[in-house]
């Protein structure tokens, strides 16, 4: 290491000094499922769950930091460095890094001990564990990141782990397919999100999140080049959080098994996103105005399209699917409303957390016991499955924003502060939204549990690693919406997750009562159209309107035919055509241009070089047969060459006279 720093952001480190022990705990039981996990009892499952859970209990020691009224810290060591710039490895833990370190410990948990259950007999149950471990540790170190380049390792492994969770299943096309799709639509947000690390860092010298934040709030960067920074960032935001134009693969995701979609949905990879922007949220708000009012716009065409869309979906995953897609955009909302929306939206990111990982899980538990994702082809399950249908509905009426659950809380503070902060857009279309939320919501209880059982089988309660976790994520989406229970003067979250000052908005009995009328409106329409199950989906007498959403705004069409097709097949063809006919002309064109220098060369060998040697070799030995004939050792022939020698050179003299 080159040098090591120890800085305390307006305090002491305290109980938040080993908060990186949470990130490296997965990342080692990773390493030890993948070397002994299949020697070990239980495949090695055993070491990841003790990893997380070890990892949720200093995860809530960090919290109580925060709790106790801590400041925020930075503990951080040099790696290496080029020139000036500073290659980290370190930690900033603030309020909202604290809570998200709970949230994914938490959530991962859970999953981990469900998959216990779900994924008993699996065929590669050990790798698995390995790789949620991975990506559990990887969305960690994006939390704790105190730099961009660290946070971009964490970030891009999620992607790597994504592909892997997705494909699990690879040996069905449609799988791999996913896999791949997923891995390519967030790789083309990770390419504007990476220009934006280099801007930043080009304009401040530094990786630094905390140091670039302190630039920003001194005035070194200037608006055009935070501008640019935001706008870039906010394309990884996009394609992680799943957000329009990009939200294309996130209901293909569901591809992948039960557990993985919990995990992503809920905890990490789609909520990396959102807390990107977060954590970022300087660089937003003292950018151009404008580029809030794009992320306002990209998050409530975002909200409405995805909440439309889970209207009419069968599978009971995609309707969740759909409705995290939403949701993200919600929370994308509430941080496009500025440092009066920041905590609202970081508070549903939070609230989310749970009630969607218990939705999912629940809706695993549902398929591990019909054997179906379809709806149609459930029904009638709330009778020999209580557990879940009682969780799964703590889950439905949670996201539905029904009081005093946890997303009737997080929700109403972002509808408030959009009415509040004039942006009236973005408040009628997120109250739209709720409805609609409750509506599809209501329909996916109501074909699931209700009516008679439509599927095969005989449906059964699922073991209790399944149905445990449900039970612990029921009760939470409970309790957690009072951490920012204004109604009741509790602003805990605020006062661990806030912008500069912080602003804390009363509670309004008002658009509270709107947003529980239109829930229970949406609730209401949802029971009248499928409180009886009819074959055909009542919703099919929208006509055109219901194409559009069956075909999904034909979005996936035009991806396929104007950008995958020409690139499978005109651009592969242009691409073999310059393979055969450049680059292997240019190879071939070598080879020809060395066989013929060889045949030179071996013309030139063999009567140049060959006859030269031949010649030189029969020159010597013939010399050489003259010499050893004078060189005998007769003393008779010596003297006769004395003799004729003699005449010879008589002869010579006399001619010359």
């Amino acid at each position: 290491m080159v040098a090591a720093a120890e800085t305390a952001v307006n305090g002491e480190a305290g109980t938040t000094a080993l908060a990186w022990i949470v990130t490296v705990l997965p990342l080692v039981s990773f390493f030890l499922i993948v070397l002994f996990g299949k020697r070990l009892p239980g495949g090695g499952a055993w070491i990841g769950i003790v990893a997380v859970g070890a990892g949720l209990v200093m995860s809530l020691v960090v919290l109580s930091h925060f709790i106790g009224g801590g400041e925020a810290t930075e503990l951080s060591e040099d790696w290496f460095r080029v020139g000036d710039l500073r290659f980290e490895l370190g930690q900033y833990v603030d309020g909202l890094t604290a809570v998200m370190l709970v949230v994914v410990t938490t959530v991962s948990l859970c999953v981990q001990v469900y998959s216990l259950g779900y994924m008993r007999g699996d065929a590669r149950f050990t790798w698995f564990y390995a790789v949620i471990s991975l990506f559990t540790g990887s969305m960690l170190n994006v939390v704790i990141a105190n730099n961009l380049l660290q946070l971009l390792v964490g970030w891009e492994l999620m992607g790597v782990c994504s592909y892997l969770l997705i494909g699990h299943w690879w040996e069905e096309k449609e799988n791999s397919d996913s896999a791949i799709k997923a891995f390519i639509t967030t790789r083309i947000g990770d390419v504007p999100f990476l220009f934006g690390i280099f801007v930043l860092i080009v304009a401040t010298g530094t990786a630094n999140i905390p140091e670039i934040t302190g630039a920003i709030g001194g005035g070194a960067i200037s608006r055009g080049l935070l501008t640019a920074g935001a706008l870039l960032l906010f394309g990884g935001a996009i394609g992680k959080s799943a957000q329009f134009p990009l939200h294309v693969w996130l209901p293909d995701a569901m591809a992948g098994p039960t557990p993985v979609s919990a995990l992503i949905h809920a905890a990490t990879m789609v909520a990396a996103g959102v807390y990107l922007v977060g954590r970022m949220f300087s660089v937003f708000v003292n950018a151009d105005p404008w580029v809030l009012t794009f992320v306002a716009a990209i998050g409530a065409t975002t909200m409405l399209i995805a909440a439309l869309l889970a209207m009419i979906q069968d599978d009971i995953k995609r309707v969740l699917a759909y409705s995290t897609v939403s949701q993200l955009a919600y929370m994308v909302a509430g941080l496009s409303l500025g440092p009066a929306g920041y905590t609202a939206g970081l508070f549903h990111l939070f609230t989310h957390a749970f009630f969607k990982a218990l939705l999912f899980l629940g809706s695993g538990s549902v398929i591990h016991a019909v054997h179906s994702n379809n709806m149609s082809e459930m029904g009638g399950l709330r009778r020999p499955m209580p557990v879940t249908f009682w969780t799964f509905l703590i889950g439905s009426a949670a996201l539905s924003g029904i009081p005093p659950l946890a997303g009737f809380w997080s929700k109403d503070e972002i509808i408030s502060t959009a009415f509040h902060e004039q942006h009236y857009i973005v408040w009628g279309i997120a109250l739209v939204t709720a409805v609609i939320t409750a509506f599809y919501m209501a329909r996916a209880v109501l074909l699931t549990f209700f009516g008679e059982y439509r599927g095969h089988g005989h449906p059964h309660e699922s073991p209790a690693t399944i149905t445990g976790p449900l039970v612990v994520l029921a009760g939470l989406s409970v309790v957690v919406g009072f951490l920012n229970a204004t109604a009741f003067d509790v602003t805990l979250f605020s006062e661990w997750v806030h912008f500069g000052e912080g602003e804390h908005l009363p509670f309004n009995y008002g658009f509270a009562a709107i947003s529980v009328v239109g829930a229970l409106a949406g609730i209401a329409v949802g029971y009248r159209l499928y409180a009886r199950w009819r074959e055909r989906d009542p919703l099919r007498r929208l006509g055109p309107a219901y194409t559009l959403l069956e075909r999904k705004y034909f979005l996936d069409d035009v991806y396929l035919r104007g950008v995958v097709r020409p690139i499978q097949y005109r651009a592969s063809a242009a691409v073999n055509w310059s393979n055969r006919f450049i680059l292997d002309g240019i190879v071939h064109t070598f080879a020809w241009t060395a066989r013929q220098f060889s045949r030179l060369v071996e013309v030139v060998d063999r009567r140049v070089v060959d006859r030269g040697v031949n010649t030189a070799a029969g020159l010597t030995g013939f010399t050489g047969g003259i010499l050893r004939y004078i060189q005998s050792g007769n003393v008779q022939r010596y003297a006769v060459f004395l003799f004729v020698g003699v005449i010879l050179l008589a002869i010579g003299i006399s001619i010359r006279a």
